[in-house]
């Protein structure tokens, strides 16, 4: 009796280790093993931001009993963290982890993909991208670049960055060198700023020489890391060139293609989840990294009305120019701008209403 009881039980648990057996692992079992390399435009010691990467790798690997597995490099060891879009383009690596408005000097329509100056928020981000037409748009565009884009994190609305000095009107921003990304640089540059693109790794050590008079990089948690706060007391707000921008995935196209459908679904769904996280993880940890700058004497500060109305007026007309002799530029700003104008009209109503109470009890 004993025996039988032993047998049955055994071969219960063997039935039961062969059906774990066959279900997420046997779909590897039957696919390939597929190496990747992926080329970070950050640095490892920001493990929100490069942190994306790592949960896209980790998430594959487990989704694919460790068949996919996409090896994870800081900028600088393959390639220069402003490089790692080239490189994919290349075929150097099949996949990166970048800013999209990085490569505004190739062609400023590369702005939209990230973040452009007065644009949208994060979530109005999500929704053009996911079901606004917006990754439709983006891909047509980036095809020219033998690449795929999947949104693969976002930062909230940014902070302004690190000033050495206050700047109060348009005209003390007049021969400021400043680190900053994408086409806020441009509109910038339109009040007298110099613009510098400087990767994330670097920005320290250029404040501190003196190299750059001012820095944005992200927001507190991350900005407290690189230490910005040690060289430069004032710290402004809001980061008005980016109001939610998108981290990108870009996929080399031939080695996408060579990808088993399965290997294809596992990618998008680890990046969403990469997409989605990397803001929850911003959200979780700025509070505390303000008070601790506040606690260090930064001096957090507003841009002035008329700061932001001067470079206001610059991006819009940044955009009808570039919209004027730049057709890739104008059909996706037509659509976007469209976009933006429906999301804004909506967050007027209940999002801003109960914001601002919730901001000021009135």
């Amino acid at each position: 009796m004993q025996r039988r009881d032993f047998l049955k039980k055994a071969s219960v648990g063997a039935a039961a280790g062969a059906a774990a057996t066959l279900s997420a692992p046997a779909i590897a079992q039957a696919l390939p093993n597929i190496k990747w390399r992926l080329t970070s435009s950050f640095p490892k010691s920001l493990d929100t931001i490069y942190g994306g990467a790592e949960v896209l790798a980790n998430r594959l690997r487990a989704m694919t009993g460790g068949k996919f597995d996409i090896r994870v490099f800081p900028g600088g060891e393959i390639v220069p963290g402003l490089q790692a879009l080239d490189a994919v383009q290349q075929g150097t690596v099949e996949c990166c982890h970048t800013c999209s408005y990085y490569y505004v000097g190739k062609d400023k329509t590369f702005g939209f993909g990230t973040s452009v100056p007065f644009g949208m928020t994060a979530r109005q981000m999500n929704a053009w991208i996911y079901y606004g037409g917006g990754q439709k748009l983006l891909d047509e565009f980036y095809s020219n670049y033998n690449v795929l884009s999947f949104a693969g994190g976002n930062t909230g609305t940014q902070m302004g960055g690190w000033w050495r000095k206050e700047v109060k009107t348009v005209a003390d921003l007049k021969g400021i060198k400043m680190r900053i990304a994408g086409l806020g640089g441009t509109v910038f540059s339109a009040l007298g700023v110099v613009p510098q693109q400087i990767a994330g790794g670097d920005i320290y050590p250029a404040l501190e020489k003196g190299t750059i008079d001012a820095a944005e990089w992200v927001g507190p948690y991350d900005d407290e890391k690189l230490g910005f706060y040690k060289v430069a007391k004032n710290y402004y707000y809001p980061g008005w060139w980016e109001p939610g921008p998108v981290i990108h995935f870009f996929v080399n196209k031939a080695e996408w293609a060579k990808l088993p459908k399965e290997y294809q679904e596992a990618f998008q769904a680890a990046a969403f989840e990469a997409n989605v996280t990397m803001m929850a993880e911003y959200d979780h940890k700025n509070p505390a990294a303000l008070a601790k700058l506040m606690q260090s004497g930064v001096k957090v500060k507003e841009f002035s009305s008329e700061i932001l109305k001067a470079t206001a007026k610059a991006a819009q007309e940044l955009y009808a120019d570039e919209s004027g002799k730049n057709p890739e530029f104008k059909k996706i700003f037509t659509e976007y701008h469209k976009y933006r104008r429906t999301q804004s009209a909506w967050f007027s109503l209940a999002e801003r209403r109960m914001d601002g109470f919730l901001q000021t009890g009135k």
